[in-house]
């Protein structure tokens, strides 16, 4: 019988360790909505996910161009075995559409894959539609005028921005981003920004603000941000004014957070 030195069991144990350290792993509920990051709620296909855990990737990376890629910094991503394109990759987290493909799926399997070392599957919830509203430190909405692009906002809130409260019944519409809102027509591919065709969402959700139903004139992909998508509004009569007013999104029995807010005045 052929017996170890205890040299030999020594380098073997490291080997293990830093193999361990190096595999990636994606946290139990680690795979939210990029948007709201919204825990205990399911994620929507074509929508922006971001995957939290440890040793997701060596370096941090961020994709320069549009389509994105479904490889970045030696990282690759699948939902059901579908390469997911990729955003952003850092050791904790990781940015990524999720594939239309995986529209009228339950659940999913997600694997990160860090240099050719492959995370166990991590189990998440997937519904058609998933609302989440990309917002700002302290809650302000990514929300802006569709003419004038000046955010939503108490005047001079935002350091280097332009920003005025938005109006009630302006002509010009509010720009609402956010993303999980579902599929849309005509079907767009993943990672793809299409500037050329417009691509409606096959379902047209709700938007309060301040408790009250606003006017949606569009919505759809926003171009050119593949997994970012666009809602103009019109504020209506009777909403309250004031520096932060909650917008949401209702959609899919989903109502995003009231804690998302916008400026308001007549």
């Amino acid at each position: 019988m052929r017996v170890l030195s205890i040299s030999t069991l020594a380098i073997v144990s490291l080997s293990v360790a830093a193999y361990a350290q190096s595999t990636p792993s994606v946290a139990s509920g680690g795979v939210l909505n990029g948007a709201s990051f919204a825990t205990d709620q399911p994620v929507a296909p074509g929508s922006l996910v971001s995957i939290f855990g440890t040793n997701l990737a060596s370096t941090s990376s961020a994709a320069a161009t549009v389509p994105l890629s479904t490889s970045l910094g030696g990282v690759m991503v699948t939902f059901n075995n579908i390469a997911a394109p990729l955003n952003y990759v850092s050791s904790g987290q990781i940015n990524a559409q999720m594939p239309f493909e995986l529209t009228g799926s339950s659940t999913a399997q997600v694997v990160v894959t860090n240099k050719g070392v492959a995370s166990a599957p991590q189990s998440l919830q997937v519904a058609s539609v998933a609302p989440g509203i990309f917002s700002l430190t302290g809650g302000q909405a990514v929300a802006y005028g569709n003419t004038n692009y000046l955010f939503a906002a108490p005047a001079g809130s935002i350091p280097g921005l332009t920003t005025q409260p938005a109006k009630i019944l302006d002509p010009q519409t509010l720009v609402i981003l956010a993303t999980g809102l579902g599929p849309v027509t005509p079907p767009i591919a993943d990672g793809v920004g299409d500037p050329t065709i417009v691509h409606n969402t096959t379902a047209t959700p709700v938007v309060m603000v301040g408790n009250v139903q606003a006017q949606v004139v569009f919505s759809g992909i926003l171009p050119g941000f593949p997994g970012v998508y666009q809602i103009n509004i019109i504020i209506q009569a009777g909403t309250p004014t004031g520096n932060a007013i909650p917008l949401q999104i209702q959609m899919g029995g989903i109502t995003t957070s009231n804690s998302t807010t916008i400026a308001v005045s007549n």
